[in-house]
């Protein structure tokens, strides 16, 4: 049984199916600066990486450059942390062409259509971050 808070949230973020954590999901599990020293350590052992204030995506090695890098693409994390942050969001209206069949044309930001919320939040990994589309 794990014992510390580090061993605590690391069993919860193998045993969820998630993608994406917010950082107030963790702490159930101690006060905010054990937490946060987790959280840290975690990062640090490549298990979770940061995509954003308070969020956090999972990490894999990348078969590239043997660096953990998160695990989906920018647009998948940044819908999930949207829907986790309360705010409807969906692919972007050039991605819904794509999907439906009406366009052929790849999109090649990743951008995510927000409707009319106001979205200041950065997500992004490295170079890349996550475009908002207001409709």
């Amino acid at each position: 049984m794990p014992t510390t808070v580090k061993e605590r949230i690391a069993a919860d973020l193998k045993a969820s199916k998630d993608g994406v954590f917010l950082r107030k999901e963790f702490d159930r599990f101690g006060d905010y600066r054990q937490v946060s020293r987790a959280v840290s350590e975690l990062v640090n052992d490549g298990l979770i990486v940061r995509v954003g204030y308070g969020v956090y995506a999972r990490g894999r090695k990348s078969s590239l450059s043997d660096k953990v890098v998160p695990d989906g693409t920018l647009v998948a994390i940044g819908l999930e942390a949207m829907r986790k942050l309360g705010i409807k969001a969906d692919v972007s209206k050039e991605a819904r062409a794509l999907r439906d069949g009406t366009s052929t044309q790849v999109p090649m930001l990743p951008i995510i259509s927000v409707g009319k919320a106001r979205v200041r939040r950065k997500i992004g990994f490295g170079k890349r971050a996550v475009v908002y589309e207001v409709d």
